[in-house]
């Protein structure tokens, strides 16, 4: 298909370039109602329509959207794909909803999004968590050992399928081909959220993407890697595993039944700007990207940490004497903001630039060297090593006994032992430390506290987290 048309902006565009009079939703009316704040967001909203009469409609599409799909589809060359407005949250959940059951034993890497442990409970399946191996250095979980998906095939021989997250937050890749044969030689469905790999599929020096190596379903977050909004991702049917019927059901279900055709604009673009990327665009990332590191590298005391199978993109710094956290908001006093900090590493998500577009690597150094040269580091950053000895884990509770128990709060030491009744997750990465219906360790608790106190973010009920307190199952 001709990679060069973009269906869905061009519909819009023409819409919008005919001056029409707004007597529908949305209540702006064309932006008109924002002349008096911005011009610019009158320029923007009027993009901001509704399934109108030549617009098509996300949830029964049968023109510029239908089109604009079907370009996506044959760009990854899969049998079918969809554009998601709600994120890869609204993929992960109609995916593990389609394609298991009640009762089902699924297979799921522990180091996953929530939206990923909250469609198991939704879909009231039986996980088996794989703990992925630890790079002691990093201090970062990194790939899924193949021998323990056999393993896990041998020990529990009525798993439906896995569900695998690839890359990981900070653009880590493993041998995802060998846990896809594997799970399909003992019949499984393979789901991947490879939310942070869109741009994976136009090849090296990126890594392959889940959907080359043959996952049955793959969800990308666009605007992550994509120059998409903010909620447009792609979910992508690779096989004849799973029902489309089933998958459609779920994603009518579970998005919204006004989709916003801004972001469906930008994924028909950034799916127009992938299939329009050359060798000549890759190379001038590249060369920008290495020198930027290059950059980086002669500050002193800052480390680049880079391993094998490594997203470009993704560049993890380290400062002498100081955590993640901390560095990052010295960053930020500088107007420098990345994507991630934990408690070792500042992590940033680098562009993917067409050849001649200037992004402002010089000016950040500049910044950079300017917020540090202030600073003597002097005192190493204790490295805590938080590692799930046990491969395979199962929740002590199903997600029917956890609906009936009553919930308490007690002091985190008290809690080890205990069963977490709710989900407690540093954002970003958005990977839960502890799961509900998990028995609490003291590895667990040790990392919470000291997550705290380097002053972590965290999503969910943290105002009894700050009192040291969490919430577990009444014994």
């Amino acid at each position: 298909m001709n990679q060069n048309r973009m269906p869905l902006y061009e519909a819009v565009k023409q819409f919008k370039d005919n001056q029409p009079k707004s007597y529908h939703v949305p209540g702006h009316k064309s932006g008109l109602l924002y002349e008096q704040i911005g011009p610019e967001w009158t320029r923007f909203l009027q993009y901001d329509v509704t399934e109108l009469n030549g617009l098509d409609d996300l949830h029964a599409p049968e023109g510029p959207i239908m089109e604009a799909q079907q370009l996506l589809s044959s760009l990854y060359r899969t049998r079918k794909s969809y554009f998601l407005v709600n994120g890869s949250t609204v993929g992960n959940l109609a995916s593990i909803l389609a394609a298991f059951e009640k009762g089902d034993y699924v297979l799921v890497q522990r180091n996953c999004h929530k939206s990923v442990l909250n469609a198991l409970s939704l879909a009231n399946v039986k996980p088996i968590f794989l703990s992925p191996k630890v790079d002691h250095e990093l201090c970062i979980g990194l790939e899924i050992d193949p021998a323990i998906v056999r393993n896990a095939f041998e020990n529990y021989p009525n798993l439906k399928g896995c569900v695998l997250t690839y890359p990981n937050y900070y653009g880590f890749t493993y041998n995802l081909k060998a846990i896809i044969d594997i799970v399909h030689k003992n019949n499984g469905l393979v789901i991947v959220d490879e939310a942070h790999g869109p741009h994976f599929q136009i090849g090296r020096p990126f890594p392959e993407s889940a959907v080359t190596l043959g996952a049955d379903i793959v969800i990308h977050s666009a605007h992550k890697m994509l120059p998409a909004m903010t909620m447009g991702s792609y979910l992508h049917i690779n096989s004849k595993r799973v029902s489309d019927k089933r998958i459609e059901f779920f994603l009518a279900m579970l998005q919204s039944s006004s989709p916003s055709y801004p972001i469906m604009v930008s994924l028909d673009i950034a799916r127009h700007y992938l299939g329009n990327f050359t060798k000549q665009d890759m190379e001038y990332t590249l060369f920008q990207r290495n020198q930027f590191v290059t950059m980086l590298e002669s500050i002193e005391h800052l480390s680049v940490k880079t391993r094998s199978g490594q997203d470009p993109l993704k560049v993890l710094v380290t400062y002498e004497g100081y955590s993640g956290f901390e560095l990052q908001g010295i960053f930020e006093e500088q107007g420098i903001f990345t994507e991630l900090a934990d408690q070792y590493h500042v992590v940033f998500v680098l562009p993917l630039l067409k050849q001649g577009i200037i992004y402002p690597y010089d000016n950040t150094i500049e910044k950079l060297k300017a917020a540090l040269e202030r600073r003597t580091p002097v005192i190493k950053v204790e490295k805590m090593l938080y590692k799930n000895n046990e491969e395979l884990t199962s929740l002590s509770m199903t997600y029917d006994e956890m609906e009936h128990k009553e919930v308490e709060y007690v002091s985190m030491r008290d809690a080890i032992h205990r069963i977490a009744a709710k989900m407690i997750t540093p954002y970003p990465p958005g990977i839960p430390l502890l799961l509900p219906g998990e028995k609490v360790k003291k590895e667990q608790i040790k990392t919470l506290m000291q997550l705290l106190e380097l002053n972590a973010k965290f999503q969910g009920d943290t105002s009894s987290l700050y009192k040291g307190e969490i919430p577990v199952f009444k014994d």
